[in-house]
């Protein structure tokens, strides 16, 4: 799955490290993320939403392998 979550952190002046406490995560979880190794569980998904406020739709894409 595709996302742009580097992006959105850099337009709000995020570190790895502040994202993952905002996300109660940790970093390594945001770096797997911005890497696309990982595909976050649904809850993740809404607080990544919520930080960045947007929708989910907004910050992943779903793409066929």
């Amino acid at each position: 799955m595709k996302n742009n979550i580097r992006d959105l952190r850099a337009i709000h002046y995020l570190t790895q490290d502040e994202l993952a406490e905002r996300l109660e995560v940790s970093r390594q979880t945001i770096i797997s993320l911005e890497k696309e190794r990982y595909n976050p569980s649904i809850t993740l998904a809404f607080k990544l939403a919520k930080v960045f406020n947007c929708q989910i739709e907004e910050i992943f894409t779903y793409e066929e392998e």
